[in-house]
């Protein structure tokens, strides 16, 4: 397993993250166990908008909180100073409840209730990002309602399919997001966003996919952008001002994985935007959401291995107190991901086995064949680079508990979300009252 940020094998050959012992976290907190390298997440975010100043062009970073949503999340993308992209009515309120200055938010989703645009205009957040003409007609009425003008960008699908999985490929044609630039759905929406008395038009966006490992996607998005937009000032004025090129930014979750360096992405789409603006009287802002590559590589999964089972000629199986309820990306996207024995670190492999989940799912599976020391019943098993869309997917299938999340920091661990107990799992559950009032067994 490669290691990241600021994760090492101490002198007891158990693994380290953020200077905290992993082993003696699981005894401190129980498994599984969502552990955060803060140091690392902090870092990235950095780059970002390091890489962004040595273009010396205008630029906007906001984290896409949809990756990994909490309220410490959402401080440190405070503290480090920049803006945050939500997509429901939770994620704002997880915000707003941290302390997030709503004018650094925006609103992303393709079916925004009512109810949601409402929240987000009572308490002023920055920008709507409109994806179609229900939700701007809504958007227009309700702010004329409350007597405000709201800024808006509209999201755009540039027909460009990203080489990703299916499952998470955005900015094709065929898309459930934004309106198609292809079909002239685009320049309507322009029009009709021009003439709507309380929505302010600043600029477009999309966003072509996830775990993206090369630039020429970015550059066509922004080629076709760029050519809509000049064609878009011709016919109605409009002059683009905000340029939002989404995220999607691959990390390494095993070998066969190759993502660029931030400052890579960047170079290639600054030198994009030059060119497709070239012969604008002012280059528009750009704006990117990364989520996944903010805080995928610092998360580790910590698990405590518990049955083994062995199909001679076949497959051998360890299961571990966790799985697809903690972790859905194998069962949704055939994930792959690579783990280590935290308490055992540097032991040399020994056999290959397959990590299976505790629940009841055929399907229920984490790593397929993966080479580790023996596996014995009581091992910690670290799997890597589970910081994005795994806490944020974690369900309670077979009423399984959702697990603790704690930030690590030079020696320090902070739980950050405590484990749910048994009485959160019916915390919500009520009873008719007819079922309140008869016995509720009867013998045969």
């Amino acid at each position: 397993m490669q290691l990241h940020g600021t994760s090492r094998i101490n002198e007891k050959g158990h693994l380290e993250i953020g200077s905290c012992d992993a082993v003696e976290l699981v005894n401190r907190f129980g498994s599984p166990l969502y552990v955060m390298d803060e140091a690392l997440i902090r870092e990235r975010m950095r780059r970002y908008v390091k890489a962004f100043q040595s273009t010396n062009l205008p630029f906007q970073v906001a984290y896409a909180s949809k990756a990994f949503s909490t309220l410490a999340m959402c401080r440190v993308v405070a503290e480090e100073g920049l803006h945050l992209d939500v997509v429901s009515d939770g994620e704002l309120f997880t915000a707003l409840q941290a302390g997030f200055p709503p004018d650094h938010i925006y609103f992303h989703g393709n079916n925004k209730t009512p109810q949601e645009l409402e929240m987000g205009l009572e308490v002023g957040i920055g920008r709507f990002v409109v994806d179609n003409f229900v939700e701007m007609r809504l958007l227009n009425e309700l702010a004329r309602q409350k007597g405000k003008t709201v800024r808006v960008l509209l999201r755009t699908t540039p027909g460009v399919e990203a080489h990703t999985h299916n499952y998470i490929q955005t900015g094709q044609e065929d898309s459930k997001f934004g309106f198609d630039l292809v079909s002239g759905q685009v320049l309507e929406a322009v029009n009709s966003a021009l003439q709507s008395d309380h929505l302010a038009l600043e600029g477009f966006h999309c966003h072509i996919g996830s775990q993206i490992f090369e630039v020429d996607g970015f550059r066509m998005a922004i080629k076709k952008l760029s050519d809509f937009a000049r064609e878009c000032e011709e016919t109605t004025g409009f002059v683009t001002r905000i340029l939002n090129l989404g995220g999607g930014f691959g990390i390494r979750y095993n070998g066969d994985d190759s993502p660029l360096p931030v400052e890579q992405y960047v170079e290639a789409i600054a030198e994009a935007v030059r060119s497709g603006f070239a012969d604008a009287e002012q280059l528009p802002e750009i704006w990117v959401e990364p989520g996944r590559s903010i805080v995928g590589e610092a998360g580790t999964t910590l698990y405590t291995v518990g049955t083994i089972k062995e199909i001679p000629g076949v497959r051998k199986y360890i299961s571990v107190d966790g799985g697809m309820n903690d972790n859905p990306r194998t069962a949704l996207y055939q994930a792959s991901y690579e783990a280590l024995l935290a308490n055992r670190a540097p032991a040399p492999p020994e056999e290959t086995v397959s990590v299976a989940g505790k629940l009841c799912e055929t399907g229920d599976m984490l790593i397929w064949d993966i080479d580790l020391p023996k596996v014995k019943s009581g091992d910690i098993l670290a799997v890597s680079c589970t910081g994005a869309y795994n806490y944020s997917m974690a369900n309670n299938y077979n009423r399984v508990r959702r697990p603790a999340v704690v930030f690590v920091r030079e020696g320090k661990a902070e739980l950050v979300v405590r484990r749910e107990t048994l009485e959160d799992l019916t915390r919500n559950d009520r009873l008719p009252e007819r079922m309140l009032a008869a016995e509720p067994f009867r013998s045969s």
